[in-house]
């Protein structure tokens, strides 16, 4: 039983769903030869999964014998709401569980506010949100957060987040699932709605790689904008580390520049020199009326020489921090997203890193800018909770509740 995903007796409707999920198998013979086990089995197991209202069947083409049918998962079923929070404004949408985005708002918003304001505020959105995509509260699963500061996504906290003050292992889920339930209402399937909070980086890498680059098993995303920082997939899956840490690339220190302050209080970051709101203040001290990395980003649009020439440079010394990141993980895409993700820049880490980086590291490399745009941390937001919530371990635990 070579092609068997696992043991017979430990092959869960869940696992089942995975498999569906991905493709591997969307027939019943698929999911009998797969995993070994019985008809019967597979059916019962099966008919969990419909009860739940998780799959959509349709007839398939005839052999000669009787027709298989298809079977999918049904990605209308559900939606998520998820929320891309920055530092002067934030997105929320509302999703279906392929990412198709229902329902959408940006508005303002101050991260410096702290969260308990900041978290009502986005609870506050979420009824307009979910009337306008023309569903029904209950028919939301989950919510995703995108936040601009490193996160230990197991318990779902903020760490020492340079530019979020008041943030720092703040309760998010807790305080995001109160403000839910006094601006929505009660979520009906199992206590309180699930919350899950990753950086955004991770998560526009994870909403990159899946739409548009799932045959790259190594994927870099770097996110130059207020900050900086990577996101990692590796074998479709984001790399955290071990706690959240993987990927803070801004703050690794430039030999050279001992007199730059970083907002995490070192000297030298990487952040500290070429991000948007390093050049926003470098252009403000050339009498430019800028002060943030969309500032920078607007003089790139109009062509603004100053602002061209400090980009082509900030791309230099990410491109010399990112020879090490090629160098070790050896990727097939990096992607250049965030405020500064324009030519100018792009030129600058291409140079460096073609410049500096063994050939052998470079011969399979795509070195390319966003496709999803401004809304890659919404989709992968959505995509993260979609990837909890219908894991096999959490489906097994959901269709037991459903069940009793």
């Amino acid at each position: 039983m070579g092609d068997s995903l696992i043991t017979q007796n430990q092959v869960s409707a869940g696992d089942l769903l995975q498999l569906i999920r991905n493709g591997r198998a969307n027939t019943r013979a698929d999911l009998q030869r797969v995993t070994g086990l019985s008809r019967s089995t597979v059916g019962q197991r099966l008919d969990l999964l419909n009860q739940a209202g998780w799959l959509r069947h349709s007839a398939g083409t005839s052999t000669g014998g009787r027709p298989s049918h298809h079977i999918a998962f049904d990605r209308a079923h559900a939606s998520v709401i998820a929320v891309d929070l920055e530092t002067r404004h934030a997105r929320a949408a509302v999703l279906d569980l392929s990412g198709t985005i229902l329902s959408e708002t940006t508005a303002a918003l101050d991260i410096t506010d702290g969260p308990d304001k900041v978290l009502d505020q986005l609870a506050r959105w979420f009824p307009d949100l979910i009337a306008s995509a023309g569903i029904e509260p209950r028919g939301v699963c989950g919510i995703g957060l995108s936040v601009p500061g490193p996160v230990d996504w197991e318990v779902g906290r903020i760490v020492e987040p340079p530019i979020m003050p008041g943030w720092d292992q703040y309760p998010i889920r807790d305080r995001l699932q109160q403000a839910y339930a006094e601006h929505v209402g009660p979520h009906l399937e199992s206590g309180p709605i699930p919350v899950f909070v990753d950086n955004d980086a991770n998560l526009m890498a994870l909403a990159e790689q899946q739409a548009n680059h799932r045959d790259c098993t190594a994927f870099v995303l770097v996110k130059v904008s207020t900050g900086i920082g990577a996101g990692v997939v590796i074998n479709n899956a984001v790399y955290r580390g071990i706690d959240g840490g993987a990927g803070d690339i801004g703050h690794i220190r430039l030999h050279d520049q001992p007199d730059a302050v970083c907002m995490c209080g070192s000297h030298g970051c990487l952040a500290a020199v070429a991000s948007g709101r390093a050049l926003a203040k470098q252009l403000a001290a050339m009498g430019h009326q800028t002060s943030s990395g969309s500032d920078v980003k607007h003089l790139l649009a109009e062509g603004h020489p100053d602002a061209i020439h400090l980009a082509r440079e900030a791309g230099r010394r990410v491109g010399e921090v990112l020879v090490t990141v090629v160098t070790l993980l050896n990727p097939g895409v990096l992607m250049l997203a965030g405020d500064l993700s324009g030519a100018p820049f792009v030129t600058g880490v291409r140079e460096l890193i073609y410049q500096r980086a063994m050939p052998r590291n470079t011969a399979n490399l795509q070195i390319v800018t966003s496709r999803l745009g401004s809304r890659a941390g919404l989709i992968g937001a959505a995509a993260m909770v979609v990837d909890v919530l219908y894991s096999p371990a959490r489906a097994d635990a959901r269709l037991n509740r459903l069940a009793s």
